[in-house]
């Protein structure tokens, strides 16, 4: 089924930061929605969230279904979609990486990455670095990714509790990111989506200072993702954050009876800028 999809983003340099290194887009047309967190000296972290969100944003909007065999490997048992992510997000890593190489002004530059790829009442998520992915449904905030991160490694294996991860002063330091390395896997899986489903998107300036709880709260209180977006937002500054602030609130509903209508009078029309 066709779900009817709302959305909106907001990226802010919070209370402490000089620049603003985080960086997102979206496209209801193909169903992609990114959310980055660059990291590096000078611009160089604005620089390498910028080239991840582009290269995952063109992939999605210029690829044919199937998708390049580009960098990494195939993941079997996931959907193509799924492994559309991953080839996109495997082309970010690899243009950070050589841009790196080619310009010392960028030397060692990174990004966290999340992403969302949406199609009909299915979706998938990707994650590289500690950017997270949450889904609210039926009054419960779902966490959809998992910290690539010291702390959260020491919590899968059992050294420290979550509650332990959650008041690390090193929280923030991550194993995994967009451009380090030649070759990178996102974390990938594929989930149903249903009406009334809330998808939130975000950088750790939001997510390491505003407990899951509070999240669930604003997430159901607020009447439109663009009110969730400020809610968030200022939440995180009151409670303190350091960082920059992102993030990015999707909202799936079933389709009006005039859209459904349509939809049947003109089956071979252009999905429109609000459905998927």
């Amino acid at each position: 089924m066709k779900l009817s999809i709302q959305v909106a983003g907001r990226t802010d340099v919070g209370l402490v930061r000089a620049n603003n290194e985080d960086n997102l887009a979206f496209d209801t047309a193909s169903g992609c929605f990114v959310v980055c967190d660059g990291m590096g000296g000078q611009a160089a972290g604005e620089r390498a969230s910028k080239i991840a969100v582009d290269t995952v944003m063109e992939y999605f909007r210029k690829a044919p279904k199937e998708g390049p065999e580009v960098f990494g490997k195939v993941f079997e048992r996931l959907s193509q979609r799924a492994n559309g992510l991953a080839r996109a997000i495997q082309l970010a890593n690899q243009s950070i990486h050589d841009e790196a190489s080619r310009d010392m002004r960028y030397a060692g530059m990174g990004s966290t990455i999340v992403a969302i790829a949406v199609e009909g009442d299915e979706f998938s998520v990707a994650h590289v670095g500690d950017s997270r992915a949450y889904l609210l449904r039926a009054g419960a905030l779902l966490p959809l990714t998992y910290d690539h991160s010291i702390v959260m490694e020491q919590v899968r294996r059992g050294l420290i509790t979550l509650e332990d991860a959650e008041k690390s002063t090193i929280q923030n330091v991550i194993v995994r990111s967009l451009g380090v390395e030649e070759n990178v896997d996102p974390d990938l899986a594929d989930h149903e989506l249903l009406a009334g489903d809330v998808l939130l998107l975000c950088s750790d300036g939001l997510s390491h200072f505003v407990h899951d709880n509070v999240l669930m709260e604003l997430l159901s209180a607020s009447p439109s993702p663009e009110g969730a977006c400020e809610d968030l937002i200022q939440t995180a500054k009151v409670a303190g954050s350091n960082d920059n602030i992102t993030c990015l609130v999707i909202r799936a509903a079933e389709p009006s009876w005039s859209d459904r209508m349509l939809g049947r009078l003109k089956p071979g029309r252009a999905k429109s800028q609000e459905s998927i």
